[in-house]
């Protein structure tokens, strides 16, 4: 149980999370039920490879590059980030990657020139980590699970608007949450409230946030 928690704990990691979703939003086949609506389905194989790429290494590549080397520097002890206190220059750098992410599509891509998930999703990221870092201040409240919540958020706000809506992999996403706050309450990382509150916290911010999004 112990072995299979870590492996959880890594193949679900907070940065994982959101990449995992938008994958799934760009190559599965599914179009808007508003007919005005842009499909990411449908863009350019190109596009949709250099868009992703994009997102991976803001949302993903950089920040872990960052918690390596902030680790490096013995500004956090460990990169699961156990203490508390070590959390709050972490969470801003994610916070700032995911501002700069966000902007960046506005700047390449303004007007909603691209579906409008692109500037929702790394917009949501920014605002759940800002609560993250308020929060922090007096419960360690967990990223693991709040990684779960933007998945599956994000998820349900994309497929409510869309056809052909994967629900084993919605499924998949919502079991795949639950087991990583086992591992993580197993592995005695958090308490309940902790890992409770982050995914609620994450999943509603984020489908707000992407349902409520202007495109």
């Amino acid at each position: 149980m112990r072995v299979a928690s870590h492996i959880l704990s890594w193949v679900f990691l907070p940065l994982l999370m959101p990449v995992y979703g938008l994958l799934i939003s760009l190559y599965w086949e599914a179009e808007p039920i508003k007919y005005s609506a842009s499909t990411m389905f449908n863009l350019p194989s190109a596009i949709k490879s250099q868009l992703f790429w994009m997102f991976f290494v803001f949302s993903c590549a950089a920040p872990g590059i960052s918690f390596v080397m902030l680790h490096q520097r013995k500004i956090i002890s460990t990169i699961d980030m156990e203490n508390a206190r070590e959390r709050n220059v972490p969470l801003l750098i994610m916070f700032a990657y995911c501002i700069i992410l966000f902007l960046l599509f506005l700047y390449k891509a303004p007007n909603n020139l691209l579906p409008k998930y692109f500037y929702a999703l790394p917009l949501s990221g920014a605002l759940v980590t800002a609560l993250f870092m308020f929060i922090n201040r007096w419960i360690k409240i967990s990223m693991h699970a709040g990684g779960g919540g933007i998945l599956c958020g994000y998820l349900i706000a994309f497929f409510l608007v869309h056809t052909n809506a994967p629900l084993l992999l919605i499924s998949l996403a919502f079991l795949a949450s639950g087991l990583t706050i086992s591992a993580r309450l197993f592995l005695n990382k958090h308490l309940p409230i902790e890992v409770y509150s982050g995914w609620l916290l994450a999943f509603t911010t984020t489908f707000c946030c992407n349902w409520f999004y202007p495109g």
